[in-house]
């Protein structure tokens, strides 16, 4: 019996590379809030993640935060951050992710790409064309047109799983 692609996905070694602030605020602009601990679940039955690599700003006093993120699985990796002019924290993750991707290259059979930034359409290209690229998941439709055209039948969003993986306190 012939196998989709997704199902041999399932059964293989598959690391995600999460760039957590686009992950947050494209989540956020569907007015709702992710539980990280449902996603991390959904990334591992779903794409057969068994590394999560999250990317993220550190910002002291967030210690519960990344606490809670390792517990539930992911492995984080911190960007120092810093306040602009109009005094918003600031930390772009995109050259660690790119760079932890590439050191894991030999490690995973495939890699699942969170995001919906365009700055990542080179790795996806580059994913691509080495056959390792599982997934990119978009937090939501807002996503990149370079993303969309690195990336082709390669995209999926989370849009319509908000009953699954929202937040409920």
């Amino acid at each position: 019996m012939w196998r989709t692609k997704v199902e041999l996905i399932n059964k293989q070694n598959n690391y995600a590379f999460i760039d957590g602030q686009n992950l947050n605020l494209g989540i956020r602009e569907l007015g709702w809030k992710l539980d990280l601990k449902k996603f991390r679940i959904y990334l591992r039955e779903k794409y057969g993640v068994t590394k999560a690599f999250y990317f993220i700003g550190f910002v002291e006093g967030n210690n519960d935060l990344y606490t809670s993120l390792q517990d539930y699985g992911y492995i984080l990796i911190f960007k120092p951050t810093f306040r602009n002019k109009d005094g918003k924290v600031k930390g772009n993750c995109d050259a660690e992710l790119v760079l932890q991707a590439m050191i894991e290259l030999s490690k995973y059979d495939y890699a699942v790409i969170v995001t919906g930034d365009g700055d990542f359409s080179c790795l996806i290209k580059y994913l691509r064309e080495q056959n390792k690229l599982a997934k990119v998941i978009c937090p939501n439709s807002h996503y990149s047109n370079l993303l969309k055209k690195a990336s082709a039948n390669f995209i999926a969003t989370l849009t319509d799983l908000q009953k699954k993986l929202e937040f409920n306190t």
